[in-house]
């Protein structure tokens, strides 16, 4: 039964057979009863201000075109959010993660390589005080070996 019609009596109306084959095929389909049917078709007419002479195929076209360009302009808003804020927000927080660990390891290699370069330094500086010294002892030796010899 169908909800809220329950205690309407039946009334029946003249239709062609062939007509009244096809509307109960589609009742069917829709799995409505042919009452209920038959009701949401004159309400869609009604809501929808449209005859069933009317032709939709311009009327469609036209809310077509104005569904497209609706699309069209969320895409276009859609891809300047994603370019003026999303990207560069993306790319500040990639940067501060990235740049944090880095900077540690930078701290701790240039301490390394200060360490380092102090080492050298202090090598360099042995290096060429050994080597001041190996010459001043070589310069004494020869000049004790001239010395012998006169």
């Amino acid at each position: 039964m169908d909800k809220g019609y329950e205690k309407e009596g039946f009334e029946k109306l003249g239709i062609k057979l062939s007509v009244a084959v096809k509307f109960r095929n589609f009742c069917k389909k829709i799995s409505k009863s042919q009452s209920m049917t038959l009701l949401l078709m004159l309400e869609f007419f009604e809501r929808n201000e449209l005859s069933p002479e009317d032709n939709l195929k311009p009327n469609l076209m036209e809310t077509e075109n104005r569904i497209k360009k609706r699309i069209n302009a969320l895409i276009a808003i859609i891809k300047d959010i994603e370019k003026n804020q999303t990207k560069p927000t993306l790319a500040m927080l990639q940067s501060l993660f990235e740049v944090t660990e880095p900077k540690q390891k930078l701290m701790l290699e240039k301490r390394q390589h200060l360490g380092n370069v102090k080492l050298n330094q202090k090598a360099n500086v042995r290096f060429q005080e050994k080597k001041e010294f190996q010459t001043k002892i070589n310069n004494e030796a020869s000049n004790n070996g001239e010395q012998t010899s006169n």
